[in-house]
């Protein structure tokens, strides 16, 4: 067992009792600090494993993540370990990716995005003259919104529009370009279609189209180009694993294959939570679970935020068809991350928002970590994860994975040179159903809500429940949003609103 640096636990006065729903990387971060402030904290987790989409599983010699396989703003993650005497490098071992991805547009139109950001300028250069310059005017632009978005914005409840009244924020406001469309955005610096879907993929993790995502998240081209793409080795499940370790440490007691069922209220406070280990008295909760699945299935109706038909109206950010393959030989064309943009972005993305279909011609991603790290798959073999994005809600038969993985394999074959499929020592697909199943996901979603402008900061699901005082929400449906970083910093947040009901109840 880890022992803390330098941390006192002890605190003032009795220490409260607080039950925390889910595992993921917003429940860990709230179990973390709130064990730090003095609470006995319990984690109940509905599946086996700890880590919730980021969990691993390890078939046949490889170690598939199967969730999150980018590691940018490598700060916040560095943060959390330092609030309990730690840096991140006392458990995993971070390696910079070169390329730090790659986009291929057709098989000899390919780029190589890389980490050297004059090697960047060059590339940008060599595609649109006159473009290094205005990569460097887009990227100052982009710094300002990271470091004002990372350093103030992110860490606001979402409480009130007066938490705005901040006057770095009221003077930055127009910088900020909170009200811009990130896809008029982009044309202003940029004109060849290649470094448009280069500048435009990033918000693609936010879950909306560019042309309905705020300007201000060109911070995600700072992260991705500037900060660096990363890989911790042995996967994400050693971010998580870390977490845990951090949590343990801090006395956090951990519940597995415990999904809690219900929620007792009274007097407009939860007094008990429910799981198959019967009921236990809790002074406050925090809900990092599927925030809709708590809503409507853990507590009574006249205890919700929100409606059923509230929900339906929310805009949410896309499923996901993945296949985890084990290849037992080597691609060489591949890198750790490619994106394959060799079809029409924009039909895809109207298929997923606009008119949910299962796409005529899908984009995707391929990860394969065994490029840069020998632990996750056998010698000589490569890891694979392959991701489409897909419409939330969709109709998932095996018929229609079956159908899409021929799809995608003839695209990669016929890149890679390489007979994939002849090659299969291991093979899983996970859909719109899986994500239902194990993360009680409304609609299957992988990512959360989508990051809209009418979804942003305080118009998102509240992050305290307003008719239950000791009950907050954490993770990628309330605030500040979906991705691993902004998890980390939503369960702090809602840990410190707890403590502040606990410490003042």
């Amino acid at each position: 067992m880890l022992k803390p640096n330098h941390i006192d636990h002890t605190i003032p006065g009795k220490k409260s009792s607080v039950a925390v729903i889910g595992s993921g990387f917003s429940g860990l971060s709230a179990a973390a600090y709130l064990a730090k402030a003095g609470h006995r904290v319990n984690v109940y987790e509905k599946n086996i494993e700890i880590g919730g989409r980021s969990r691993q599983m390890v078939e046949e010699g490889y170690t598939f993540d199967m969730g999150p396989s980018w590691y940018w703003m490598p700060e916040v993650f560095e943060n959390f370990f330092n609030d309990f005497g730690y840096k991140a490098s006392d458990f995993y071992e971070l390696k910079q990716l070169d390329p730090g991805f790659t986009i291929v547009f057709g098989k000899s139109d390919v780029l190589n995005v890389p980490a050297d950001y004059a090697a960047l300028e060059t590339l940008f250069e060599s595609i649109e003259p006159g473009s290094s310059i205005q990569l460097k005017l887009f990227l100052e632009e982009a710094a300002y919104k990271y470091r004002t978005g990372m350093n103030k914005l992110v860490h606001k409840p979402g409480l009130s529009l007066l938490e705005f009244a901040d006057w770095d924020l009221i003077k930055g406001a127009f910088k900020l370009q909170v009200f811009n469309s990130f896809a008029k955005h982009v044309r202003r610096f940029f004109k060849d279609p290649r470094l448009i879907t280069l500048m435009e993929f990033p918000v693609l993790f936010l879950g909306a189209m560019p042309e309905d995502t705020p300007a201000l998240y060109s911070l995600m081209n700072y992260a991705g180009l500037k900060l660096g793409t990363w890989y911790p080795k042995g996967g994400f499940g050693k971010v998580i694993e870390a977490m845990q370790k951090v949590c343990e440490a801090q006395g956090v007691v951990f519940h597995t294959n415990s999904p809690v069922s219900h929620l007792q209220v009274a007097k407009q406070k939860i007094k008990k939570a429910g799981s198959k280990h019967g009921e236990s008295d809790y002074d406050g909760v925090i809900a990092s679970a599927d925030y809709h699945h708590v809503e409507q299935q853990l507590l009574d109706e006249a205890n919700r935020n929100y409606s059923a038909d509230y929900w339906e109206k929310r805009i949410m950010a896309p499923s996901s068809l993945i296949f985890f393959l084990g290849v037992n030989l080597k691609i060489e064309k591949l890198e750790h991350h490619t994106l394959f943009f060799d079809a029409d972005l924009k039909l895809h993305a109207t298929e997923i928002y606009k008119d949910p279909k299962w796409p005529t011609k899908p984009l995707f991603y391929v990860c394969c970590p065994s490029k840069s790290d020998d632990s996750v798959a056998p010698d000589g073999h490569e890891n694979l994860f392959i991701l489409m994005p897909l419409a939330p809600g969709i109709a998932d038969t095996e018929a229609l994975r079956t159908e899409y993985f021929g799809l995608i394999m003839e695209r990669l074959e016929d890149y890679t040179g390489v007979s994939i499929r002849t090659a299969l020592d291991y093979k899983k697909s996970y859909c719109v159903k899986d994500f239902k199943t194990d993360y009680n996901s409304f609609k299957g979603n992988a990512y959360g809500l989508a990051n809209t402008l009418m979804q942003t900061a305080h118009l998102k699901p509240s992050i305290k429940n307003k008719k239950v005082k000791n009950l907050f929400y954490a993770g990628q449906l309330t605030v500040p949003g979906p991705g691993v970083p902004p998890s980390i910093i939503s369960g702090k947040v809602s840990a410190q609103l707890l403590i502040q009901y606990l410490n003042h109840k």
